[in-house]
């Protein structure tokens, strides 16, 4: 990798033995790559910061005009007895009632949905500036990682949020809507703890998949091994049975319903430590031909 225009000296220019273009010989600089000062790099930093946060103000600027069908359809969607994965499930949904409780309640139950939401949906464009800015200090092949990598990333956290918006959330919600300790005692959520926790449960599954690309990075810095996630395996199971149990409501079918999927990325992550294992054996072998 280069660091502000320059190659960093720990990584010679090949190999001894190499130069006819084999798979260890490093790629040469771009041609006409201008190199640029420690102050240049600070200024550019700092527009790409501004240009990040940029898209993630326009992006929640532009979910403020389509705010009602965000609350309605998507946020209040779940709390509905016709939401599809009633259906899917075969539950009989319960209705319940959401309160306001505070005089400002509403106000800032609007205005904090529409900043997640836009930070959420402008992400993205921030990570993207931010590839951008390292994208000149790279070389080819660092570069065609770290793609995968960053496609690998939105899937996982796409999927994961997708798992937690329509598996979690209305398993919990009607959970908690049909849990009473007394006849006399109604269950009506106030509206800023049941966007919260709509949003921790989509927001928390998104970061939990995306162990596989954990594993990924450690893989490449030789911290994970697929020898040691298998060793390391008769732990793994009581932590996702935790995670399972702090997300879902404490019944066994939800907690299983998400403790399964959880323990398949573990053990997909086995696979990719496998596989980035032998991939830099064989560059290693390839190097030392």
């Amino acid at each position: 990798m280069k660091l502000f225009g320059l190659r960093t000296a720990s990584k010679p220019n090949a190999l001894p033995g190499q130069g006819d273009g084999s798979a260890g010989e490093l790629e040469p600089p771009k041609a006409g790559m201008a190199e640029m000062g420690f102050l240049d790099h600070l200024e550019e930093f700092r527009w790409t910061l501004i240009k990040g946060f940029s898209g993630l103000i326009i992006a929640t600027i532009g979910c403020s005009f389509f705010s009602r069908w965000i609350i309605d359809e998507l946020l209040l969607g779940p709390k509905k007895p016709t939401f599809f994965m009633y259906r899917f499930f075969g539950i009989d949904a319960t209705t319940f009632d959401l309160q306001n409780r505070t005089i400002t309640g509403q106000f800032f139950a609007h205005i904090g949905t529409i900043l997640v939401v836009g930070i959420i949906i402008g992400s993205p464009l921030f990570v993207y500036q931010l590839w951008k800015f390292i994208e000149p200090g790279l070389y080819p092949s660092e570069k065609k990682g770290l793609r995968f990598a960053s496609v690998f990333a939105t899937v996982f956290f796409t999927l994961g949020i997708l798992f937690g918006y329509l598996i979690i959330t209305p398993l919990a919600l009607q959970f908690f809507a049909n849990y009473t300790i007394s006849p006399d005692i109604l269950n009506e959520f106030d509206i800023s703890r049941y966007f919260s926790m709509v949003t921790f449960w989509a927001f928390g599954a998104g970061v939990l998949f995306e162990l596989p690309v954990v594993v990924y990075f450690l893989a490449k810095l030789g911290i994970a091994t697929p020898v040691g996630l298998r060793n390391a395996r008769k732990y793994a199971v009581p932590i996702v049975l935790t995670l399972a149990a702090f997300l879902t409501p404490p019944d066994p079918i939800s907690q299983i319903l998400v403790a399964i999927p959880l323990m398949a990325l573990y053990e997909g992550s086995i696979f990719i430590a496998a596989f980035v294992e032998r991939k830099r054996e064989r560059e290693l072998k390839a190097a030392l031909e």
